[in-house]
């Protein structure tokens, strides 16, 4: 049927997008539709109940996304392990590097 096959298409398109096009198509097919609703050129009955919230729509959802990727940093920040083992491991291969140019003479 022509849903299959639509989807079919964008999984194959999506697929080979780069970031740049997945960012750039995953926002502009929601902001075309919510001009669309906006303009009236797509009429829903509640677009014109909810005609506020529906103008404020995209700034909503910025702040939302806002929100999210500031805690998932802070969460991630917070949360964040000590690898105290490898630090000691880098310190030692650290000083044999410095030993090492400074038999070479590179060092002092």
């Amino acid at each position: 049927s022509g849903v299959r096959i639509f989807f079919f298409i964008l999984i194959h398109f999506h697929l080979q997008m780069s970031k740049l096009t997945e960012w750039l198509t995953y926002t502009s097919v929601p902001l075309g539709v919510w001009l669309a609703v906006i303009t009236g050129y797509i009429n829903f009955s509640y677009a014109t109940e909810w005609q506020e919230i529906f103008l404020f729509l995209p700034l909503i959802a910025l702040l939302v996304f806002g929100f999210y990727a500031a805690s998932v940093v802070l969460y991630r920040t917070f949360t964040f392990n000590d690898c105290n083992m490898e630090a000691a491991e880098l310190k030692k291969e650290i000083e044999e590097a410095k030993k090492d140019l400074q038999k070479k003479g590179i060092f002092s």
